[in-house]
């Protein structure tokens, strides 16, 4: 199941490819992370517009999480009434989890494709589609620079890369967020916390790996990275944009016409006036109450 829906179509498609760009491996893998990424591109757009609305509600997370930190049932009570789920603020992960099968699978592609045993060139035999002639394009050209394509890298400069690339591309497509500090110096959000914990810990993991990845894997997330990292360019640009388009509409608003203004003054008089009269009636009928209690008691005494 593994193999027919995802290797075999990544064997198939990075053939192709290298046909089509002149038996260039590299050229390969830089088209074929192309086209992953625009499939994976909604995705990753969605989960993006997730998180800046997250960061925008902050503030509000924060007071939430603040009043009722010893009530966390009123807590999910008050996040529901804002509309905020926190499992939203750990979703950063999400693109990475789900290129886990890319990940395995490319990994098997490359081997295949790559490999010069009798065992590998059955298998590669056995996974292309009939319509691909394998001939010319046997044996698969494995050299770029110093690098062995099937092969990691010897000098370490690709797990390097992987490394700072992730690591840049996670710092721009995850909103900064706002985290407060109790006494002992922890986050009070723990999910803040998390997100920002993973942008560190995710590019280390993925660049220990790519110290036994292929280095031809180790290009295509090099690639991957940085595509990423303009998406996050361009998303944040974007999202600057629209905050001074929405700024530049609250500041043009006309302010109060002199006639409003005037309405509004002479309405507040009105208003205290009928109060001023109501109460100095209310103050004459109670002297006047008075008054007369006082000649009855004085006409009793005669």
């Amino acid at each position: 199941m593994f193999n027919t829906f995802i290797v075999e179509p990544m064997i198939n498609a990075l053939l192709m490819f290298y046909d089509l760009l002149g038996n260039n491996y590299v050229l390969a893998i830089a088209v074929f992370t192309i086209v992953i990424r625009l499939i994976t591109l909604p995705l990753n757009l969605r989960q993006q517009k997730s998180m800046q609305k997250t960061q925008e509600m902050q503030p509000q997370i924060q007071a939430i999480q603040k009043k009722y930190k010893d009530n966390p049932a009123r807590m999910q009570e008050e996040f529901k009434k804002i509309g905020y789920n926190p499992t939203e603020s750990v979703m950063g992960c999400l693109p990475l989890l789900i290129q886990m099968p890319i990940l395995f699978g490319l990994y098997r592609a490359i081997i295949v494709t790559l490999g010069s045993t009798p065992q590998s060139l059955f298998e590669l035999t056995q996974s292309v589609y009939p319509f691909i002639d394998l001939t010319p394009l046997l044996p698969v050209a494995n050299k770029f620079l110093w690098l062995n394509l099937g092969q990691p890298d010897p000098f370490f400069v690709l797990p390097v890369l992987v490394f700072a690339t992730m690591w840049l591309q996670q710092k721009l497509m995850t909103p900064q967020t706002q985290t407060d500090k109790n006494k002992k110096g922890k986050d009070d959000n723990p999910a803040a916390a998390m997100s920002k914990s993973m942008q560190t810990t995710m590019p280390l993991m993925f660049g220990f790996f790519s110290l036994s990845f292929p280095s031809g894997l180790s290009i295509y997330f090099v690639l991957a990275n940085v595509i990423g990292i303009g998406q996050g360019y361009y998303t944040r640009h974007l999202t600057k944009n629209e905050k001074e388009k929405s700024q530049a509409k609250k500041s043009s608003l006309p302010p109060p016409s002199s006639a409003d203004k005037a309405i509004a003054e002479t309405t507040g008089s009105k208003t205290v006036s009928k109060s001023g009269n109501s109460s100095g009636k209310s103050s004459s009928k109670g002297s006047t109450k008075k008054s007369k209690s006082r000649r009855r008691r004085k006409s009793a005494r005669r």
